[in-house]
């Protein structure tokens, strides 16, 4: 999960046979503990139904889903926040390829990639 510059609010890496609309929840509630100012949350399509439905019953939050514009190829608006900050992350190796034992490991070299991107920006 980023704020609306990109920067990591939480992460949070689970087994590829865990969908993440369902795996949502958990990191959408520890967003908002962490983070109380959060007002609502935005996601892609794919977020439809179990996350709209736990943010809205469980957190008393929006979840606001992009629509598709149009029938071609078109950005998105906020959708693509994301994916900025999936490209900052792209050039560390240790996240090139999933190669961790351990969920927590991976967590932690996201946190660790973060972290350097973070610093680079304040200089």
């Amino acid at each position: 999960m980023v704020d609306i510059l990109g920067y990591l609010l939480h992460v949070s890496v689970h087994a590829a046979n865990h969908s993440d609309t369902v795996a949502a929840c958990p990191v959408l509630e520890r967003a908002a503990e962490k983070h109380p100012t959060i007002r609502a949350f935005s996601g892609d399509a794919g977020y439809r139904g179990t996350a709209v439905k736990c943010v809205d019953e469980v957190l008393g939050l929006e979840l606001h889903i992009s629509q598709k514009i149009q029938d071609q190829w078109a950005v998105l608006p906020k959708r693509w926040v994301v994916e900025r900050t999936f490209a900052w992350l792209g050039p560390f190796r240790r996240l090139s390829k999933d190669v961790e034992i351990l969920t927590a490991t991976a967590e932690n070299m996201i946190r660790i990639a973060m972290l350097k991107k973070t610093l680079a920006n304040c200089v």
